[in-house]
């Protein structure tokens, strides 16, 4: 066991923003240390009940002085940073020389709601609010470490928006904290509202439809990403956190794949992956194949179509153009407006408009259960800043389906991937673990592991620390 210094304590405490170190005389010329986490402690209660008396009236000791008070005599270094970590505040007695841990946990100052964007059956409810201090706690009381690193930056020459950047010192790869240090120090805008509004100047390519950052409101996902070899960025008054670095594959996983069984998890994977080629595919080979390759369909299909489109005045591009903007609209409109109301909009209006659609013939039936099975197929990606990329990319295929049919279609998807596999996050390669492939990670890409196999961190993030098990000697 180590002995507790403040030397010892202070190295510990590098690099943690909200660490506090108090070193006072008493009215009686004692000199007093108290070392805390300020947002793991109660500040009220520590002013009032903790320093006011012991800096008014010191007696003999600080057992003594604060009779009410829960402490706990310390032993070892290792006990007071495990005592430090759990909201506790270390106080150094100058009549023994000894270390004090006078427990004084925060209780948050609002209460905690469940998230609304990424919403789950099983697992914990809470989510991050607009206040940073008690997001900050959040995590902290999930990863009670000395090495968890928070580092404080001031953006926004007008709005003079805090961000803390967080991460486990000894763990993650120093290359992603000295690139995500750079780009915070360089930031020159005048506003930050919100975490997009950073994560826009910290993009590696800006111009790309894709997001490079993981924006999540949940504790649970940012102390698992942390405890990969990620870092976490918060940004004041707003309750979403950025994660990175990401790959593709990150958008497509579910905080519930980890509380689910991994059976059940590695069977929705899959369906992700293929809801989201369907959402962007769907609709333009329809086009594609009524337009261009019509022969290609069975003849019983065929009839069907030729069917449904006999009366209809609009060509296959023009239909579904028509039948994609109307579902779009009805969408942004059930997002705007209050609970109840965009409930019975997305249903009557779906049925509604679409019935009135197909008899007015401005859209066939076929088309119509297509657009069904694509909007919903949208629903399945956890991310939401991918199903607003999978509307661009519909859109995209669907012109070059009307133009090119089945190649166009195919020369966007090769596009795509061409474009997504030069994309980075935090100079990270976008398609890791396929490309540079890394086939100890493909445990948890498309489909998820049991616990039991993932006894090794990714190694497309190239961490200090590998291993999520302790090594035992032979």
């Amino acid at each position: 066991m180590t002995a507790i210094s403040l030397e010892a304590l202070e190295h510990h405490l590098a690099l943690m923003d909200d660490a506090e170190i108090i070193d006072r005389e008493t009215a009686d010329g004692l000199r007093l240390t108290f070392i805390y986490l300020r947002t793991l402690i109660d500040q009220e209660r520590l002013n009032e009940s903790i320093l006011e008396p012991l800096f008014r009236s010191f007696r003999v000791s600080v057992e003594k002085s604060l009779t009410t008070a829960k402490i706990t005599r310390l032993s070892s270094l290792e006990q007071a940073l495990q005592y430090l970590m759990k909201g506790s505040v270390l106080a150094h007695d100058p009549s023994s020389g000894r270390w004090h841990a006078i427990l004084l946990p925060n209780s948050l100052s609002r209460s905690i709601e469940t998230s609304e964007t990424e919403t789950i059956m099983f697992g914990p409810k809470d989510s991050f609010s607009e206040q940073l201090e008690q997001n900050i706690l959040l995590i902290r009381r999930r990863l009670p470490l000395t090495a968890l690193k928070t580092e404080r930056y001031t953006v926004g020459s007008l709005t003079q928006t805090t961000v803390v950047l967080m991460y486990i010192d000894g763990l993650i790869n120093p290359e992603f904290v000295a690139v995500a240090k750079d780009k915070l120090s360089n930031i020159d805008f005048d506003m930050f509202l919100d975490s997009s509004h950073v994560a826009g100047f910290m993009e590696d390519h800006y111009h790309s439809i894709f997001p490079q950052y993981l924006q999540t409101d949940r504790p649970d996902s940012c102390a698992y990403s942390l405890g990969l070899g990620k870092l976490v960025i918060f940004v004041n008054n707003t309750p979403f956190a950025l994660i990175a670095p990401i790959t593709l594959f990150h958008l497509f996983q579910s905080p519930e794949d980890y509380i689910n069984r991994w059976l059940v998890a590695s069977f929705l994977r899959p369906l992700r992956y293929l809801s989201f080629l369907l959402s962007i595919s769907l609709i333009p080979v329809y086009v594609a194949l009524t337009t261009h390759h019509y022969q290609m369909l069975p003849l019983q299909i065929l009839y069907v179509i030729i069917e449904s489109r006999s009366k209809l005045p609009l060509s296959p591009f023009w239909e579904a153009l028509f039948i994609l903007i109307t579902l779009e609209i009805i969408k942004e409109a059930s997002l705007r407006m209050p609970t109840k109301t965009s409930q019975n909009l997305g249903v009557i209006g779906g049925i509604v408009i679409g019935q009135a659609a197909v008899e007015a013939g401005f859209a066939s039936k076929v088309l119509i259960v297509l657009a069904g099975i694509s909007a919903i197929s949208t629903f399945l990606v956890p991310n939401y800043l991918v199903t607003k990329s999978s509307l661009l990319l519909q859109f995209m295929f669907l012109l070059l389906a009307s133009y090119l049919g089945v190649p166009g279609i195919l020369l966007g998807l090769f596009g795509m991937l061409a474009h997504l596999n030069g994309l980075t996050s935090l100079n990270q390669p976008y398609l890791a673990p396929v490309s540079p492939f890394y086939w100890r990670d493909w445990i948890d890409l498309f489909v998820r592991g049991p616990f039991h196999a993932m006894r090794i961190r990714p190694e497309a993030l190239r961490p200090l620390n590998k291993y999520r098990v302790r090594r035992r000697s032979k």
